[in-house]
């Protein structure tokens, strides 16, 4: 049975001070949480002090983004291995809106993917369709390229340290979610790609998460849906009680 994990995308919010304070309590609530993998990726500015505060926790901590390199004239950017020197243990990859904003192709992503890997980091590596893109009938190729194009050449023994983020563009930060059933239609069409590139036994370890406006009054019935493993929160994320409820699913 693969362990449940519940990722909170702070984004590009909080403060150093907000975010210490979010941390904290977001600590004091779920300290006593077993049986789950609970994760926070706060803006860069607030990593090493939030690392410092969730030392003693169960809580682990997550960068927003990297670049594929270990070190170097990349003027403005981070390394996997400096992300890791500050007490990351997750990098999110391929965010829509690094897609989208930033122009960050497939080819680029599969680098972050291997450059995270070699560093002993584990990518969280986000996919998802536009409202266009499913309702032209794309949505299962360009998920199906997605996912192909950033997992090409990272070798099956490295399959257990991917997580895969499905969040479908339309439903982020519009209020609109996936329903239960559109999300495990697609939770399974990604676990059967997994199974073409790594085999069913690894395939069925891997963990996806469903992200796009994930609520506390949503979260218990997408975690009843067989492949869904667990959520990538992004403004939920920001508030103690509504994160720490959808933590505590049901």
């Amino acid at each position: 049975m693969r362990k449940p994990m519940i990722v909170g995308n702070w984004k590009m919010n909080k403060t150093r001070a907000d975010a210490l304070a979010l941390a904290t309590g977001l600590k004091h609530r779920l300290a006593d949480l077993t049986g789950i993998d609970l994760v926070v990726a706060p803006a860069l500015t607030a990593l090493t002090s939030v690392a410092e505060v969730l030392a003693d926790s169960t809580i682990s901590l997550a960068a927003q983004n990297c670049y594929p390199a270990d070190s170097g004239a990349y003027t403005g950017e981070i390394s996997p291995l400096q992300l890791k020197d500050v007490g990351c243990r997750y990098c999110l990859v391929g965010h829509s809106e690094r897609r989208r904003l930033f122009a960050e192709t497939d080819a680029f992503i599969n680098a972050k993917m291997k450059t995270l890997l070699a560093a002993g980091m584990l990518p969280i590596l986000c996919i998802g369709e536009t409202l266009e893109e499913r309702e032209s009938g794309r949505m299962f190729a360009i998920l199906k390229r997605q996912t192909i194009d950033a997992l090409e050449n990272i070798d099956p023994q490295h399959g257990l340290d991917i997580v895969i983020a499905y969040e479908p563009v339309w439903a982020i930060g519009t209020g609109k979610t996936a329903t239960s059933a559109q999300a495990e239609e697609v939770h399974q069409f990604i676990r059967d790609i997994l199974c073409t590139l790594y085999g069913r036994t690894v395939s069925q370890q891997i963990r996806i998460l469903y992200g796009g406006s994930v609520k506390p009054d949503n979260i218990d019935e997408l975690m009843a849906q067989p492949n869904v493993d667990g959520a990538l929160v992004g403004g939920a994320s920001l508030k103690v009680e509504d994160f720490s409820r959808i933590a505590l699913f049901k």
